[in-house]
């Protein structure tokens, strides 16, 4: 990831932002100095976004061994580790902002999925204290967890379209609707997807809702280029696993719910700046036939 260009995007964003941000807020009636912090926001947002392009598997380590010895240069106000873990608050309302410009643009074909995000092993959810009242067990194809979902939809380019979190018992049809507001064409699921009210509500904006069918359902007729959609759906399960495995999006060390979802949405704004992301490789023309139009 090239440094330079990510801390140019960042710096003006936040340039636009941090003053828009700022100007609605209320008063307290009291006086505040209000003063510049040593590092500025951009820096701070930037070193978050690293870290999920880095191979190392916990902050402390990248920022000790890696940013404090390799990238003086780049950040010559570099606070100390317990310093800049408290400045992590302040970036997380920057970073939604941020992502929110990195999304891709509906191009008629889209994917939707959603993924556990555990905060910690099952053995310790009594015990578990951090999430307490947020977080809540839910249940996959491979078993029980404890945590939140990811819900998100890509395009045919891999490109992000829209991201939301609910917790572990929330069903992967309800935010569904509130996703795919802007999207058009089809869009492309899992089984777990399968609901004819959410296909009568989204076909009523005019986004077809492509599932398979489970084994007790009546078979239906199905045109062939949807089936070739749905044997194409894999990417967006590719999709998820880079977050995890390589953004490593998820992992049960976090001590602060705020700091917890900054993690998260900077590994989400990290996958955006790849080369290479997964896709389809569908020309315009096949774009349009699959949805029925003609060039």
């Amino acid at each position: 990831m090239d440094i330079v260009a990510l801390f140019y995007d960042l710096d003006k964003f936040v340039v636009t932002f941090q003053p828009e941000f700022n100007r609605p807020l209320l008063e307290d009636g009291r006086r505040h100095r209000n003063r510049r912090g040593r590092m500025y926001l951009s820096e701070v947002m930037t070193i978050l976004i690293l870290f999920h392009d880095s191979n190392y598997r916990t902050f402390k380590h990248f920022y000790l061994h890696h940013v404090s010895k390799h990238l003086r240069g780049e950040f010559p106000r570099l606070l100390s580790y317990n310093r800049f873990v408290e400045q992590i608050p302040r970036a997380l309302a920057a970073l939604i902002g941020f992502l929110q410009t990195r999304f891709g643009s509906c191009s008629g074909i889209s994917f939707v999925d959603s993924t556990p995000l555990r905060v910690c092993h099952n053995a310790r959810i009594h015990s578990h204290r951090v999430m307490a009242g947020l977080a809540a067990r839910g249940k996959t194809s491979v078993g029980w967890f404890y945590g939140f979902k990811l819900h998100l939809i890509i395009n045919d380019q891999g490109e992000l379209l829209n991201v939301c979190f609910t917790p572990g018992n929330v069903s992967d049809q309800t935010p569904v609707p509130r996703l795919a507001q802007k999207l058009f064409g089809k869009l492309v699921g899992d089984k777990g997807y399968i609901s004819q009210k959410l296909f009568e509500q989204l076909f009523s904006r005019g986004l077809q809702l492509i599932t398979r069918i489970r084994e007790n359902m009546k078979n239906r007729l199905m045109l062939l280029w949807d089936k070739l959609l749905l044997r194409k759906r894999a990417v967006v399960e590719t999709v998820l696993d880079q977050l995890k495995n390589i953004s490593q999006i998820e992992h049960s060390r976090h001590r602060s719910v705020v700091n917890y979802f900054t993690d998260i949405i900077a590994g989400l704004i990290a996958y955006t700046y790849r080369e290479k992301l997964p896709s389809l490789r569908m020309r315009d023309a096949e774009i349009a036939m699959l949805n029925g139009q003609t060039i």
